[in-house]
């Protein structure tokens, strides 16, 4: 009789491993593109959303948020346009609405891709979404309270006195939200090596190896990104990056020791 119990239990803890260890939905080619049509219709509909409450505060956020780096620093701007304003306030609703519909697009792109996860690393999904959108926040953070003023200060003050820097506003306006989005878009190369990882596409060992070529492609990009040619700005959006890189090799190797372990355990109970 206990030796009928003990392989019952067996069975059972092995049945749970195997669940664990295997994707739950098995989708056809076809399937995915019915689930991906669906995600992207449900990201347009949550963008129309957002859109609709950042239409509602555009004042507040194109005089209190946009304008004010300008202002503070005494950067002219002008609409060069008949109806340059109109389609600003539009761009600018759709950017507001990108912004705070960031967490919804994450979890639209999670629920398209968790099908082809295995059952233990959906457990990962809340903890995936608020990671992801407190690094795209601290991103958009870091851009415009350090990035923004010291090249905004820079375009105002360069040059002769005798020129008057007159900026059109729509070149504003794509220069802040690129500098914005760009950066929030790279605070999440941890976020994006953790999933990486998980799926066995990069290693520390790789990260590691790379890490002077990753340097200098840090610089590389800090030199595009940034339109001034002041190294001091690009070393103030290279830092970071760095930094991100650095976080990103320790957040490959817990999720490698992480594995290891489960994998141990895997093997106990079998």
């Amino acid at each position: 009789m206990n030796n009928e119990n003990e392989i019952q239990d067996k069975s059972e803890v092995n049945k749970t491993a195997k669940d664990k260890a295997e994707p739950i939905d098995e989708m056809s080619f076809m399937d995915h593109i019915a689930e991906l049509r669906k995600r992207l219709f449900y990201i347009v509909l949550g963008l129309l959303v957002t859109m609709a409450i950042s239409g509602i505060f555009i004042e507040y956020f194109v005089n209190w948020v946009l304008l004010n780096p300008a202002v503070e620093y005494q950067l002219k701007l002008q609409n060069l346009r008949p109806f340059g304003q109109p389609i600003l306030y539009f761009k600018l609703i759709f950017i507001a609405g990108l912004i705070l519909g960031i967490p919804w697009i994450f979890y639209q792109l999670w629920k398209f891709i968790a099908p082809g996860l295995y059952q233990n690393e959906r457990k990962w999904v809340i903890t995936i979404i608020l990671s992801s959108t407190f690094a795209f926040v601290c991103g958009v953070v870091f851009a415009y309270f350090v990035m923004l003023p010291s090249m905004i200060s820079f375009a105002a003050n360069f040059g002769s006195k005798a020129i008057e820097n007159i900026i059109d506003v729509n070149e504003y306006i794509s220069f802040f939200t690129t500098i914005v989005l760009a950066s929030g878009l790279i605070f999440e190369l941890p976020i994006l090596t953790f999933v990486l990882t998980k799926i066995g596409i990069v290693n520390s060992k790789f990260l590691r190896k790379y890490w002077r070529h990753s340097i200098i492609l840090i610089l590389v990009l800090a030199a595009i990104i940034t339109p001034t040619p002041d190294p001091i700005n690009q070393l103030v959006f290279a830092f970071p990056l760095i930094i991100l890189y650095e976080v990103s090799i320790i957040v490959a190797k817990i999720v490698e020791n992480t594995k290891k372990k489960q994998e141990a355990d895997d093997k106990v109970q079998k």
